[in-house]
């Protein structure tokens, strides 16, 4: 063998196919004559088959199905599809179908994509991660499966948010698709229906806990060190118990950021800069309400209270201004059972339980959703909001859709069009006495990849806060005064790779700045990190 590619190894392989795009001189140099319908299409062509294919589909789940054998078949064409119009399949992609698509992960699977680590092959994690095709591997996204988006234990069902994550790696911020890797650790799962259903694809066992599974995550970050040494792993979708620990175990021992922690919490604080473009203030002036206490929830408290003392405030000042409301209601100094996490935001107060109750008694202007619990910001609660403020912040982020603690029209009229409004779902426009109100999606999908594709060029041996900070910073500054006049505080999502590429620039300057970067500076950084963008156009074969 030569290793030049058979005309087989070109149409079955995702990279290497372009279908119907092949011209007539390359369907004669590579033997390709005879097994494609004579007619040379351009990409345009191919893509208004593809949507046409696509809008024939029936439900979000079958079209999320398409999209994945797409991805299989062509990579450059689908990543050509998702560029078009991110706004469109983004969430066809990822949030919210992904949810349902990891539910029935075992019955729709096709293809496997990523890597499978499982508890078998204790000792061997090294082996398996070079049984992958590709060597120079620089971002895994990686989850155990036990808290997927707010849907719980899905074990290796879960995998499907890997896989979604990374192809907004490249859709959104252009880092190339062959540098990056889905990994599912399978550690067992709880979940009684997956265990008892004779298509679950993963290990039929209970989760492992404790040292045990402390060792396993040894091995696996470990293994990553030896087998991609250039790579940063982004923890995926840990329960609350494990995230931060986790987080706190490597983040300065080697390239590694949560999501669902530092990624959460800055699309939080951009909103929050966004927000405060529309009423004159700084995040040093508001007190904030989190409606969950868990990893999501204390991450953005974490950051907020960061961006606070760059304002001028003392730790304890800033502290003092953040509230949690767990399952049992408001997180005060008496309350047990309490995470070392959550401890700096527990506070001196009389126990409450209803959440409207808790509003009236701390009076935040800011109100942030993270628990996963539908509705739970009932109008009782957003009519308390706006009588303490003239324009309460109202920020329900959990996602799916289904997990939302309210809807945008619920926010808008509910506070007689005053409140301002980000979700973590997509709610489309909507009018309220006459005025145009365009709800901002305060989705990660603005931040990690852009800081993704900086730590990308950099080769950044470390991800900090002040990176996440700076991404927040950057995304907002890209928000227009015309966004503004309908309520937005996100860039439309429209605009995302162009938003997000620019984010990247300004984090890889911090990169530099901080001494964190593994290549030499380069004069024009801007230049430098649009070079490395990875367009999915066609390449001569």
């Amino acid at each position: 063998m030569d290793g030049t590619p058979s005309s087989f190894d070109l149409l079955y392989n995702p990279r290497l196919n372009k279908g119907t795009a092949f011209t007539e001189a390359e369907r004669e140099r590579l033997g390709l004559v005879g097994l494609l319908p004579d007619t040379v299409e351009d990409s345009a062509t191919q893509l208004d088959r593809q949507r046409l294919q696509l809008e024939q589909k029936p439900t979000a789940l079958e079209k999320y199905i398409y999209l994945s054998e797409l991805q299989d078949r062509n990579e450059r064409l689908y990543y050509q599809l998702l560029t078009s119009a991110p706004a469109d399949y983004m969430p066809l992609v990822y949030t919210p179908t992904v949810g349902e698509a990891c539910q029935k992960f075992g019955h729709i699977m096709r293809r496997p994509k990523g890597l499978y680590v499982s508890l078998r092959r204790r000792g061997r994690i090294k082996e398996v991660l070079r049984n992958w095709p590709v060597k120079d591997v620089r971002f895994i996204v990686v989850t155990d499966g036990e808290r997927i988006l707010g849907l719980g234990d899905l074990g290796v069902c879960g995998m499907g948010i890997p896989i979604g994550k990374l192809a907004l790696y490249t859709a959104c911020a252009g880092v190339p698709p062959h540098h990056t890797l889905p990994v599912m650790l399978d550690v067992g799962t709880n979940n009684e229906s997956f265990l008892e259903d004779p298509l679950y694809p993963g290990l039929r066992t209970r989760r492992i806990e404790g040292q045990e599974y402390d060792d396993f995550l040894e091995e696996f970050v470990q293994a990553v060190q030896e087998v991609f040494p250039r790579c940063c792993i982004q923890f995926e979708d840990f329960t609350n118990k494990t995230a931060m620990p986790l987080l706190a175990r490597y983040r300065d021992r080697v390239c590694c950021f949560n999501d669902d922690i530092q990624g959460t919490a800055s699309v939080a604080v951009a909103g929050l800069f966004g927000a405060n473009r529309i009423l004159g203030k700084r995040l040093r002036d508001h007190s904030y309400l989190f409606f969950g206490a868990g990893s999501a929830a204390v991450g953005i408290a974490d950051l907020v209270c960061q961006q606070m003392v760059r304002e001028g405030l003392s730790d304890a000042e800033a502290h003092a201004r953040c509230r949690l409301v767990n399952s049992r209601g408001l997180v005060t100094s008496e309350t047990t059972g309490l995470s070392e996490f959550q401890l700096p935001f527990a506070h001196p107060h009389a126990p409450l339980k209803d959440l409207a109750d808790i509003v009236e008694a701390v009076r935040p202007s800011v109100l942030v959703g993270v628990s996963t619990i539908p509705h739970s910001f009932s109008r009782k609660v957003i009519e308390a909001m706006s009588r303490i403020n003239e324009r309460p912040v109202i920020f329900p982020y959990s996602n799916p859709t289904s997990k939302s603690e309210c809807t945008a029209q619920e926010a808008i009229e509910w506070s007689g069009g005053h409140a301002i409004f980000a979700s973590g779902s997509p709610f489309p426009p909507l009018h309220h006495k006459g005025q145009l109100f365009v709800p901002g999606q305060g989705n990660n999908v603005y931040i990690y990849p852009a800081v993704g594709m900086a730590v990308f060029a950099t080769e950044a041996s470390r991800v900090t806060d002040e990176m996440f900070l700076k991404a927040a910073e950057s995304l907002a500054a890209q928000v227009t005064e015309q966004d503004l006049a309908v309520n937005l505080i996100y860039p439309p999502m429209a605009n995302i790779r162009e938003a997000s590429i620019e984010v990247a620039v300004h984090v890889a300057e911090l990169i530099f700045d901080r001494g964190l970067a593994r290549v030499p500076r380069p004069a024009d950084v801007a230049a430098f990190v649009r070079a490395k963008v990875y367009e999915p156009a066609y390449a001569p074969a």
